[in-house]
């Protein structure tokens, strides 16, 4: 293999510090650090927790590759034996709450049961990252779109209601994509470059520039480019 190569194939030199092109962590928070300058960055907070490998997917039997990870143990009465026995090999006794993968080249030598390194991200990169936003349940179109309404006196009856939504005889239907009143929320998100301010590898800690959709606990999907 030519030394080029060798710099572009990801590698896995033990189980501890097997790095993906990705990591899957857990929102904690908003906080504020300080740049080199002084300066003051708005972070939200990561919470990384052990990710096992539990699968390696191929071309040639799924049909794409990619590395299907695992993490946080359920109890024996919530684990089907399904679960139990595609598990087993990554080191699970029964199943886990999250199964999830990142679609990548496996790298030389990866195995099931080996784990995820938190240092597979490091300070300064740019990261995709995808999560689920807060659920707001069913909103009027005031909060929801952010409409003005109507006035709030004088006897208009009209405040926070949609207005007309309707046309005329022609084409006397309501268009497609119209705003109305309905569920808010709940919904997968994707921000793009988002930089990665600084990884604390003994505390399982990310810090990432900005917000990030979600409340706390919600899992989060960082993947680079």
């Amino acid at each position: 293999m030519s030394e080029t190569e060798t710099q572009t194939t990801p590698q896995a030199s033990s189980a501890s510090e097997l790095r993906l092109n990705g990591l899957f962590a857990f929102k904690e928070g908003m906080a504020t650090v300080y740049g080199d300058k002084g300066e003051a960055i708005p972070v939200t907070v990561l919470r990384y927790e052990n990710w096992k490998v539990s699968q390696l997917k191929t071309n040639e039997k799924d049909g794409y590759e990619a590395i299907q990870i695992a993490s946080t143990p359920k109890k024996a009465k919530n684990s089907s034996a399904a679960e139990k026995g595609h598990l087993s090999g990554a080191g699970f006794e029964n199943g886990a709450r999250f199964v999830r993968e990142i679609r990548q080249k496996s790298p030389e030598g990866v195995q099931v049961g080996d784990s995820v390194s938190i240092n597979s991200l490091v300070k300064g990169d740019v990261v995709k990252i995808t999560s689920k936003s807060k659920g707001r349940g069913f909103q009027g179109s005031v909060r929801r779109w952010g409409f003005a309404g109507g006035p709030a006196t004088h006897g208009s009856k009209f405040h926070r209601k949609p207005g007309s939504s309707g046309n005329r005889t022609w084409p006397g239907r309501v268009m497609p994509g119209k705003k109305f009143p309905g569920h808010w929320g709940d919904e997968t998100i994707t921000v793009k470059s988002v930089v990665i301010v600084d990884v604390l590898a003994d505390e399982g800690v990310l810090f990432v520039k900005g917000p990030v959709p979600g409340s706390k606990n919600t899992l989060v999907k960082l993947v680079k480019g």
